[in-house]
């Protein structure tokens, strides 16, 4: 991989975190999107009245930045966000767009940003020319700091307002449309019992060994000991106890989902390690997934796991609120 497409501006700084961190360690390049947040990181903001839905929202872009700008504190958030790039703009001849995409090229990993354009309607490409005559001092980022302090950041990781409610698509929050996507694990009723569902993974070693990847009996989901297996035998991160642990809190919160649990009703994770020294990584990854929701939880060294390669393994237990399905 060589490069990674993700949303980064003044007003998105998710980008900037554990994002570059990987990009840094991996030798993978940040093609910026976003940089001027739908237009809105321009002098025809600063100062204005907050728009109302209609003509200020004429296009899907700017609806979904509104919702960006909803997410770090409102309006109030983004003028002081303005105010401070049209600062450094002023001391540098330049304009807040400018500052704002220059922000963004400025950082470690990003290697181009994407700068939209409208033909006919709005195209700056003399203005984007005057990005290459200055560069922020420490000055201007102490300003931008100071503006970012008064915000707070946009939730979740990059592109998780793509992938977790809510949304904040420029249509609206589409949370709604969850139920109408199929889950990713089939649960199937247990014979025996007429009030218990399991899920299976595919794996080869479920039928074999006589287990299911979670089994839900009532309110109550088991999710059975999960490693960072995909498909049949395909180990994903390998070396890498982070990614391992991530890949596998995504099939944990798949199996959940499936069983109709959420990632809320967790209330108990165990953590079996290969290795002591990666628990500081792994339990970062816990805390990704985990931070808001707090289950009680262990994490425990073993000698070895079972497979080449597997540094981590998870079991979680979860129990759901009274009547879910």
């Amino acid at each position: 991989m060589a490069s990674n497409q993700v949303c980064c501006s003044l007003l998105d700084r998710r980008a900037t975190e554990q994002m570059s961190e990987l990009c840094l360690a991996r030798g993978v390049k940040l093609l910026a999107y976003g940089t001027l947040g739908g237009g809105f990181l321009s002098e025809r903001w600063l100062g204005a009245p907050e728009p109302t839905e209609g003509r200020d929202f004429a296009d899907w872009s700017k609806m979904k930045y509104r919702r960006f700008i909803e997410a770090i504190g409102g309006w109030g958030a983004l003028q002081g966000v303005l105010r401070a790039a049209q600062r450094i703009g002023a001391k540098h001849g330049a304009s807040i767009a400018n500052v704002a995409t220059r922000w963004v090229l400025e950082q470690p990993a990003v290697a181009a940003v994407i700068v939209g354009a409208r033909l006919t309607e709005r195209e700056h490409r003399a203005d984007n020319l005057k990005l290459f005559d200055f560069a922020l001092d420490d000055e201007d980022r102490a300003w931008l700091a100071e503006a970012f302090a008064a915000t707070k950041r946009i939730p979740g990781d990059c592109g998780d307002e793509y992938r977790r409610p809510p949304f904040l698509t420029a249509s609206g929050d589409l949370s709604h449309h969850l139920d109408a996507l199929p889950k990713v694990y089939e649960k199937q009723r247990v014979p025996t019992h007429a009030d218990r569902w399991r899920v299976s993974s595919g794996s080869h070693w479920e039928p074999l060994a006589g287990y299911a990847r979670a089994v839900r009996s009532g309110r109550r989901i088991l999710v059975s000991g999960t490693t960072a297996t995909h498909g049949v035998s395909r180990l994903v991160g390998r070396g890498d106890a982070a990614a391992q642990a991530a890949w596998i809190l995504d099939k944990i919160a798949a199996a959940i989902a499936s069983l109709g649990g959420r990632l809320e009703d967790v209330i108990r994770t165990r953590v079996y390690l290969a290795n002591v020294n990666d628990a500081g990584a792994v339990a970062l990854e816990h805390g990704r997934v985990f931070g808001e929701i707090r289950p009680a939880n262990t994490f425990v060294q073993v000698g070895a796991l079972v497979g080449e390669g597997y540094l981590v393994e998870i079991e979680a237990e979860a129990e759901v609120e009274s009547g879910s399905a």
